[in-house]
Order: structure tokens, then C-alpha cells, then sequence
């Protein structure tokens, strides 16, 4: 195969001409060094290089303007506006960039395609009138500064023009316009050879300039585009070039140069459907793995979607030995944006105390606990410990240690809603964090860091410069636009190896073999989206590029990609989790319906081997060491929660108890459903402790209920956190509490209303007795603690107090052989059994008691008490009463649990845990 660029050259070499005195301007840069290496290799003898321009610096080079980025024309273009604005009607920076932004797209398109500005503008602020609110006879304020918006767009402008002419600054279709007006001095002045190569969609000033220096001889143009394109009238490949051919007074009599004749021989073109993005890299990486290696160097990976180069790097296969990758590696994607990030993330918010999830964000980034030496988990700790929500940010800073105090000072300090005292701070930590890396080590970090150096340095000039910025969540809107801009090049050899670049660096180059991935609607082509305040039919009526032209470009470069290539591999996305993702893209069924006849076209879909993994329930043997562990537990006492624990599933048992695991502990934010429990719980147990073996009075009981406010005020404040609870969720759990406590206190006060009696027997004893188990050659107790013990007109209860919802029906056993088989729906009635039993065996019943659960979430349904049925299901007769015999029963089902528990051949086995029990 012999590419375009190789082609052009052969011929200008075949004139005998020395192509030292010659310009080549190419669509890219990439372009131009490529030309540069073919024809060292061409020429066969030493020669100096010709020189060769993209065409961007070309324009800049001959307008004699300096070209500036879309930040700094932002930044101009502010100052612009505050000039020509009246103050009362003057927006902040951060308002006025989110249409600015589109506004100065608008001025570079205007400037590039040397529209009239002034019929141009009228035109446009006519139309707005027009459409919004020319019928109404008077206009609100609202409908004025809507209208005079548009009436002032000339004046902004002109001023911006004039503005950055005075300090010879110009944005992209400023210098584009100033070449093409200095276009005739420019050829008087350059008499040698231009050799403009491989474009395709020109603008106007572009167009200017290219007619101009063809017809005056200096320039010579070599377009590249197959015959089948420019013959046929409907095809987007070839729109442009019809229009030069068609417009152009110099192909009325000169013949259009390059047309190949390529597309239409043989290729290998296979249309490949992937599930997912990761998916089409990982395919990528399969694809590659099937070449030669000689046939490495002949491929191009092309991504459509350049957020894919990650993944396609992460999938590279063993035989990929040199790769060249020409777009960049985005800054937005390396490690330490995240710090940055956060941090300005964090003093955005104008705050006197710091929030705990940002502070562990930051100390526990990768890069602060490489440079503290883990250090900041000691934070994470403390933070979770205390349960630290918000804190001072002395607080913080004095837990820290001398040698990081610095580090984290310039983190955590106050940066006073200051954007020059934030890129200051930022930048010292950036030379903080340099001293602690090793430069041999840390070469990748080091060059990220040099990165964001530069960024906050450019950052710094535009503070200094501009007095635009007041805040730091302006600020950070400024560094993101940046950032998303930045990239960090790669080093390699340029055209050695495999080339991956994406679709724009593919411009004037040709590869044997061509990877395409994200082959969509939406991204090849992107479709419609528009960026621009001017009417789709005002684009139409001054020929400004539409969504067919932009449609028009991204069909050029695809067919460009194919046209001297063999093998084409097009991969498109064929998951359906978006409104245009899974739809493969207009120029693959192009393809299928306008095939030619010397083209092979394979469809295929792909899809990742997933195998079915089968989780077999986890079993752990009893070894020695678990049966010792289990006879201290016995020893110490079975908890009804630990008994519970294993009847739920023996696997969690072993986790929890033997193993000692427990949950990881987290900062509670917002008040944790068992923190909720403790606290009514505990205020319960204030007030019925004062009671404890006496007579319960309604006098009390209203006392009580006037102290609970304060009272569990206090309780919060030992279980969770000295700050009052005064705002958000916490709050509305703190009247929860409230609600659950005065709600038992007035039932409470109704009984005793309708004539019964209560009198508190014990509130929150710890229990513990023995259970003699014949099999077992070591003591086994059983310990708890029950909430409440009262009696009820006489008769003893024993009760458990429920925060969550229980129902009557899971007090109630109907067959004592399913006791200790159902946590879900005996797991209660075990439970409050053991208190039973534990108080008999202290000391025992003379009569027979009850017991049960009062529910918080069910207290209209009283006392819930457990009931012995005769039969299951309905229609059964229920029994209230607790003697020896239900007790006996109910020792018999603890005592083969307990055997069980501490059988050494019984082995812990996980349990089948249904997800609605959770």
C-alpha cells in the first residue's frame, strides 16, 4: 500500500525540483512530521527540510495576531462586558460564563466564514423579537433585557475585536479573518512553492486564502478522495470536494487533483457487534493478538470514543511490542486529579467546620498516604471513633504531627474564599508533596504533578491579569474547563509500532489495517447538538456549517480511514443502556447497501464467555481451637442474640463469636436504627428505674412524659454526639425517639386509667444461670439483659421492648420441634423464652407469668404475648401462660441447640438467608 502523502510526494520529486524551497500545509501537525519522514526516505540524499505548517499555524503565522484559548478569550471577553453593560444590570462571572462560552463559538464561526456582522447580528436580534414577544403591546423587564441582550451582541462584539487587537491577541476566527484580508500582501512577500495537502472541509477564510494562492500561482492543492465518493452526487464523503469542484474558478479549466482510485478494490471489512465499551477494548486487544508482527506497524486502532484509550492500553496484547499513541493521556484521568478535585471541592463551600467525608476523601487519597506514611488512617480512625461529623479545623490540625502539619495545614487551612490564596496554597503543596517522591520511582506521579503545576501557574497569570474571579467555586469552574483540556503526551517513536490515535489525528494518513471502535449513532456520526445561539435556518441563509456539514466531516474521515486500507475491523457498542447506545451507526449500513463488488463484508457479533458460578454453601469444621473458644462462651454464657445468631445461620455464629469479626465501624451521619434503639431504651430506663418495686402512679407517668424531651436529649448525647440534634434527618429521628417514649408512657397511663395496677418488679437486670446439658462435660450458662419486669393486676410479665415492627404472630409456637428451626418466625419467641427461663431458674415462678414484646412500630396493639397454639394455622386455642411445663418444653428444644453448638462433629453451616429477611 502506498499512502496519499507518499503518493504527492513522488510526484513533486519526480519534477527534479528541491523541495527545500517548498511550504507544505497540512490538516495536522501529525500529518506534517509524517510527511517529513517519508521524504527522508524518499529523497535518497542529504537536503534541508522543507518547511511544513498545519494549517492553523499557517493562518496565525500570516494574520500576524497571536492566537489565544477559549479561557483566555473568556476572561477578555468579561472585561468586554463590564465595560459596555450598565453596572445595575452587570451579571457575576460565573452567570455570565455559561453563555459566554457559546457566544464566543458563535463570534469564531462568524469570523471564520467572513459573514457580515452587522446584517448578520440585526437579522438574528430581528428573529428573536419576532419569535418571543413582538405581538404584546407592552413589554414586561424581563422581555427588555431579553431583547436588549441581543441588541448588544454588535456592541460586545466589536469591543472584544478591537480589545484584543490592541494587544495583537486574536481568538481562532479572528486570525483566520486578518489572514484572509492580508491574504495579496502575504503572496507579494512569499513567492516560493505552498503545496496545501489532504484537506477537505475549508471554511470560508480557508477558502479564500487557498483560491487566492492557487490562482496566483504560488500554491499548488492536492485533494485526496476516491472516485466512487466524487461521482457519486449524494454521498457525504465527497460534499465538500463537489462544491470546491463546482465554485472554484480554477477547475472550470484545471483538472481536480488527487482522485484515487482505491476504495473499490479488494478489503476485508468486518462489522463486529461487542456489548459495552470495555467490552470493544478487550476485542481490540484480541484482534491485535491475531496479527503478524510485521503487520503491527502497518495498524491503526481509531477511537471513535477517545474515553476508551485507557481501556484499549489496559488490553494491549504481548505481541504489541512499540505502540505510538497521538492524542494524549487526559489529565482528567490520572491519579492525582482526584486530590485536587476534592479539595477545591471542599473549600468551595464557604464552611467553618469541616465535613468528615471530605477530610477522609483527602487524607486517605493514594498520594497523601504514600507521602505520610499511612499516617492519614490514624485520621480515618480517630474520625470514626469519636463519630466526628463536623469538626474545627484546629481540631484537626492539632492531632496531626509536627513533620505532616505542614502538609495538611495547606489542605485544611481556611483558604478564606480566596482564588489567589487557593492556586497559592495548591501550589505549595504540590512542591510539598515533590519532596517527599522519588524521582526514580515516582517518574509518573512527578510528571502529573508538573502538569498541574503548569495548569495552576496559567491559573495564577489569569488572576493576576483579570480581576474577574472572586470566589473559589468560580475558580474551580475555571480549573475544570482547563483540565479537561489538558492532556500529557506520550513518548515513543512516532511511526514505529502499533498507532492509536483518535478519529481527527487519523487526517491525510493511511494504514493497511484500521481498528475503528464506538462505531455508533452519537458518535460516528456525534449527530445533532448544538452549541450555538444562531437559528438553524439563519446558518442555512449565510452558509454557516449545519449538522449535515459536521455529519459531512465525520463521513469523510471514516471512508478516508477505509479507502487505502485491507483489512477494516468496525466495531460498534450493541448494549441498549442509553436513548442512542446499541444502535450501530448510518455508515455501517452505508456500507452494506452501497458495497462494492471487490469488497468481503462479514457481520459478526461477539459476546464475553461469562461462566455461571455456582456459590456452594460454606461449611468450617470444628477444630480443637473452635470447641475451646466455644467452652468460654458457654463458660461466660450463651446471649439470647448469640443463640438467635446461629438458629439465623451457624456461619454468621462463627463469624461473629468464635472469630470475633464485627462490623467495620463507620461515622454515623445520621442516626443508626441500633443507636435509635439504645437511646429509647436507655430513657426507659431512667424512668422506670425510679419506679423500680413500686406502684406505678398516672401522676408519674406525666412527669415522665414532661422530662422526655430533656431526657433524651442527654441520651443522644451519650450514644451519639454532643451536638444538638437541630437540622435534617437527625432531627426528625430525634422526635421519633420522643414519639416512641411518650407513646409507652401514655399507654401506660390508659391502663392504669381503666383500673388495673403496675408495679415494676426489675428494669434492665443482668441475668445469668446454668443449664446442666447431660451430653456436655463443661459448664453451660446462659446470660442477658431483660428491658422490663413489672406485674399487671397482679400477674408477672416479662418484657422485651421492640424499635422495629412485630407482629402477634411472632410471639406464637404451635409445635416446639420448630423452635429453634425458623429465626423468622420464632427467632422472638425464643428469645423472650430465655428471659423467662433465666428469671424462673433465679427464682422461681409460684404461679404461672407471661411474657412478651411491646413493639414502638405496633404499640396500637398493646403488649404482644406469647402464646403456646394447640394446632398451626387458624381457629387454634392460645395459651398466655408461662409455667414449668412450656419452660421444661422449651429447655428441652435450648438443650439440643446447645448440644449442637458444641457437637465437634457438627460443623458451622452457612444457611440459605432469603433476601427479604434482611
Amino acid at each position: 500500500m502506498t499512502s496519499f502523502i507518499t503518493q504527492i510526494l513522488q510526484e513533486l520529486l519526480s519534477r527534479k525540483v528541491s523541495l527545500s524551497d517548498y511550504t507544505f500545509i497540512l490538516p495536522s501537525k501529525r500529518a506534517g512530521s509524517y510527511l517529513i519522514s517519508q521524504l527522508a526516505s524518499l529523497s535518497g540524499k542529504p537536503a534541508f527540510a522543507p518547511k511544513v505548517m498545519s494549517i492553523e499555524d499557517f493562518a496565525e503565522d500570516m494574520s500576524g495576531l497571536k492566537a489565544i484559548d477559549n479561557t483566555a478569550a473568556l476572561f477578555e471577553f468579561y472585561s468586554v462586558y463590564l465595560k459596555c453593560t450598565p453596572k445595575d444590570k452587570v451579571e457575576n462571572f460565573d452567570t455570565f460564563a455559561s453563555w459566554a462560552q457559546t457566544l464566543l463559538y458563535d463570534f469564531n464561526e462568524i469570523d471564520r466564514y467572513l459573514i457580515d456582522y452587522r446584517s448578520f447580528f440585526d437579522y438574528l436580534s430581528d428573529i428573536q423579537e419576532i419569535n418571543h414577544w413582538s405581538v404584546q403591546e407592552e413589554k414586561t423587564p424581563i422581555m427588555e433585557n431579553y431583547l436588549s441582550f441581543w441588541r448588544k451582541i454588535p456592541e460586545y462584539y466589536e469591543e472584544l475585536k478591537s480589545s484584543l487587537e490592541q494587544q495583537n491577541l486574536a481568538y481562532q476566527g479572528m486570525v483566520y479573518r486578518r489572514a484572509s484580508e492580508k491574504i495579496e500582501s502575504y503572496i507579494q512577500q512569499n513567492k516560493n512553492p505552498h503545496i496545501f495537502l489532504g484537506f477537505n472541509a475549508l471554511n470560508n477564510a480557508e477558502q479564500e486564502i487557498l483560491q487566492k494562492m492557487n490562482a496566483s500561482g504560488v500554491a499548488e492543492i492536492f485533494w485526496d478522495i476516491d472516485e466512487v465518493f466524487l461521482k457519486d452526487p449524494q454521498h457525504d464523503a465527497s460534499l465538500f470536494m463537489r462544491r470546491y469542484q463546482k465554485e472554484w474558478l480554477h477547475y472550470r479549466e484545471q483538472p481536480f487533483n488527487y482522485v484515487s482510485n482505491n476504495f473499490s478494490g479488494n478489503k476485508n471489512i468486518k462489522m463486529i457487534g461487542v456489548p459495552g465499551n470495555v467490552g470493544q477494548a478487550k476485542y481490540v486487544g484480541e484482534l491485535l493478538a491475531k496479527l503478524k508482527p510485521e503487520d503491527i506497524g502497518k495498524t491503526a486502532v481509531v477511537l471513535g470514543d477517545e474515553g476508551l484509550l485507557l481501556p484499549v492500553l489496559n488490553s494491549l496484547p504481548g505481541n504489541v511490542e512499540e505502540i505510538n499513541v497521538t492524542m494524549g493521556f487526559p489529565l482528567t484521568s490520572a491519579p492525582v486529579t482526584s486530590l485536587f478535585d476534592q479539595l477545591l471541592k471542599m473549600h468551595s463551600t464557604a464552611s467553618q467546620e469541616l465535613y468528615y467525608k471530605d477530610v477522609i476523601a483527602i487524607s486517605n487519597h493514594p498520594l497523601i498516604q504514600k507521602v505520610t506514611s499511612g499516617f492519614s488512617r490514624i485520621i480515618s480512625g480517630k474520625i470514626q471513633q469519636e463519630n466526628l461529623v463536623y469538626f474545627s479545623r484546629q481540631t484537626l490540625i492539632n492531632f496531626i504531627p509536627e513533620k505532616y502539619r505542614e502538609l495538611f495545614s495547606l489542605c485544611f487551612e481556611d483558604w478564606k474564599n480566596n482564588p489567589g490564596l487557593a492556586v497559592a496554597q495548591l501550589q505549595k503543596l504540590i512542591f510539598s508533596i515533590k519532596d517527599h517522591l522519588d524521582k526514580e520511582k515516582d517518574q509518573l506521579t512527578l510528571e502529573f504533578l508538573f502538569q498541574y503545576n503548569l495548569l495552576f501557574n496559567k491559573l495564577d497569570n489569569l488572576l493576576e491579569t483579570y480581576a474577574h474571579i472572586k470566589t473559589i467555586k468560580s475558580l474551580s469552574a475555571i480549573y475544570k474547563e482547563l483540565v479537561a483540556t489538558q492532556t500529557v503526551d506520550f513518548r515513543g517513536k512516532p511511526f514505529t509500532g502499533l498507532q492509536l490515535m483518535g478519529m481527527l489525528e487519523s487526517r491525510v494518513l493511511d494504514f493497511e489495517n484500521v481498528i475503528i471502535t464506538s462505531v455508533n449513532e452519537g458518535v460516528l456520526p456525534a449527530g445533532k447538538s448544538s452549541n450555538s445561539f444562531i437559528p438553524y435556518d439563519l446558518k442555512c441563509s449565510y452558509n454557516l456549517p449545519t449538522y449535515k456539514e459536521k455529519d459531512a466531516v465525520y463521513t469523510y474521515h471514516f471512508y478516508h480511514l477505509m479507502q487505502r486500507a485491507k483489512n477494516v475491523y468496525l466495531l460498534y457498542n450493541t448494549e441498549s443502556d442509553g436513548l442512542s447506545a446499541g444502535e450501530k451507526s448510518r455508515f455501517l449500513l452505508q456500507l452494506e447497501m452501497e458495497k462494492q463488488e471487490a469488497h468481503h463484508i462479514q457481520k459478526l457479533t461477539v459476546a464475553p464467555k461469562v461462566p455461571a458460578i455456582s456459590r456452594p454453601l460454606q461449611s468450617v469444621e470444628k477444630t480443637p481451637e473452635i470447641i475451646e473458644k466455644i467452652k468460654y462462651l458457654a463458660g461466660r454464657g450463651f446471649s439470647p442474640s448469640a443463640l438467635t445468631t446461629y438458629i439465623r445461620n451457624p456461619l454468621d455464629f462463627y463469624h461473629q463469636y468464635i472469630l470475633g469479626i464485627k462490623d467495620r465501624e463507620e461515622v454515623e451521619e445520621t442516626v443508626a436504627y441500633n443507636t435509635l434503639g439504645t437511646v429509647v431504651h436507655d430513657t426507659l430506663e431512667v424512668f422506670y428505674k425510679e419506679w423500680e418495686k413500686k406502684q406505678v402512679s398516672i401522676d408519674a407517668l406525666k412527669e415522665a412524659i414532661k422530662r422526655t424531651p430533656d431526657e433524651i436529649a442527654v441520651q443522644f448525647r451519650k450514644s451519639y454526639t454532643q451536638e444538638p440534634l437541630t437540622k435534617g434527618k437527625n432531627l426528625l429521628i430525634f422526635e421519633v425517639a420522643k414519639r416512641y417514649v411518650v407513646n409507652l408512657l401514655k399507654m401506660d397511663i390508659r391502663d392504669l386509667q381503666e383500673g388495673n395496677s403496675l408495679k415494676v418488679v426489675e428494669i434492665e437486670s443482668d441475668l445469668r444461670t446454668e443449664i446442666p446439658v447431660e451430653n456436655l462435660d463443661f459448664p453451660v450458662y446462659i446470660r442477658g439483659k431483660v428491658d422490663r419486669v413489672d406485674e399487671f393486676n397482679g400477674k408477672v410479665r416479662v418484657i422485651d421492648y421492640k424499635t422495629g415492627n412485630v407482629q402477634q404472630n411472632q410471639v406464637e409456637i404451635a409445635d416446639w420441634e420448630d423452635l429453634t428451626t425458623d429465626y423468622n418466625k420464632y427467632g422472638k419467641t425464643f428469645q423472650i423464652l430465655t428471659y423467662a427461663c433465666m428469671l424462673n431458674e433465679q427464682q422461681p415462678f409460684k404461679k404461672p407469668i407471661e411474657a412478651g414484646i411491646i413493639s414502638f412500630k405496633n404499640l396500637q396493639n398493646g403488649f404482644l404475648r406469647f402464646n403456646k397454639k394447640d394446632k398451626p394455622g387458624r381457629g387454634a386455642s392460645k395459651n398466655p401462660d408461662i409455667d414449668r411445663e412450656v419452660l421444661e418444653f422449651y429447655k428441652t428444644q435450648l438443650k439440643k441447640l446447645i448440644e449442637e453448638i458444641c457437637d465437634p462433629e457438627t460443623a458451622f453451616l452457612e444457611k440459605e438467608i432469603p433476601t427479604s429477611s434482611w
